[in-house]
């Protein structure tokens, strides 16, 4: 089994120029994470993940991103307080520690699994 986040990569590659009256802000670092985005090819290696496992008979899961990396794996606790840094997760209930990319697969993990058993 595979579990992924169910990620909108064309909304997260939007352009954030703006319009006339309301111009955008931060252009060109969006542009720079835009270009980097669209260069890992996220869009492609899901596809190809979903392909192998169908081919070979294996179970291909997408879940929904939201509050992955926020939520306490241990407790359950979902905060934006709990992940002050980008690679710092601590829970502001119980004190579980952990790198927050960890706790986001693990989250994504756990989401998979529930949605086999329903």
């Amino acid at each position: 089994m595979i579990a992924v986040e169910d990620l909108r990569v064309a909304n997260m590659s939007k352009s954030a120029r703006g319009t006339a009256a309301q111009p955008g802000r931060n252009v060109r670092q969006k542009a720079g994470l835009n270009r980097s985005i669209l260069d890992q090819g996220w869009h492609e290696i899901r596809r190809q993940l979903e392909y192998k496992m169908a081919w070979t008979g294996g179970l291909f899961v997408a879940v929904p991103p939201h509050y992955t990396s926020q939520t306490c794996p241990a407790c359950l606790y979902k905060s934006s307080g709990n992940r002050k840094t980008q690679a710092a997760f601590l829970c502001m209930q119980c004190g579980y520690a952990e790198n927050a990319d960890v706790v986001g697969a693990i989250n994504v993990l756990h989401r998979g699994l529930d949605q086999l058993k329903a």
